[in-house]
């Protein structure tokens, strides 16, 4: 007698704050590229094309590092990894977000010291939030 068994379970809370830690990822790095055009006289509602173009490179960077990093996986057990793949697929972001907008694809440049910043100002969002988030979580249970 063969049958198919299906043994594994969905937790739809776990998908839901793997979901909504995304969502906040993605916010956080939109912000601050944002912050960054405002810093140097932009204006993201007077020039939301830019604004964009300034944005999806990293955006786009995020997405494919964290994928491959596995930063949402379901199987991610441990604290240090809650840090560590963020870290780690931030910066392989940041390298792939300034050299899409380095490329013709998109308007700007990648100088000096703008990589070290972009890096430097993504790790404090993306570690930051998630170091705030669970020091919350550990005061309220």
């Amino acid at each position: 007698m063969d049958t198919a068994v299906r043994t594994d379970t969905r937790d739809g809370a776990a998908d839901r704050d793997r979901f909504l830690a995304g969502i906040v990822d993605i916010l956080c790095i939109v912000g601050i590229v944002l912050i960054g055009r405002i810093s140097h006289n932009g204006n993201p509602i007077a020039e939301p094309i830019a604004s964009l173009e300034t944005v999806t490179p990293f955006v786009v960077g995020w997405l494919a590092a964290a994928a491959l990093a596995g930063v949402y996986a379901a199987d991610r057990a441990g604290a240090s990894r809650e840090f560590r793949l963020p870290a780690v697929a931030w910066i392989a972001a940041a390298n792939v977000g300034l050299m899409l907008r380095g490329s013709p694809l998109f308007d700007g440049g990648a100088t000096w010291p703008f990589p070290v910043v972009i890096t430097a100002t993504g790790l404090t969002a993306l570690l930051g939030w998630r170091l705030v988030y669970i020091l919350y979580l550990s005061a309220t249970r």
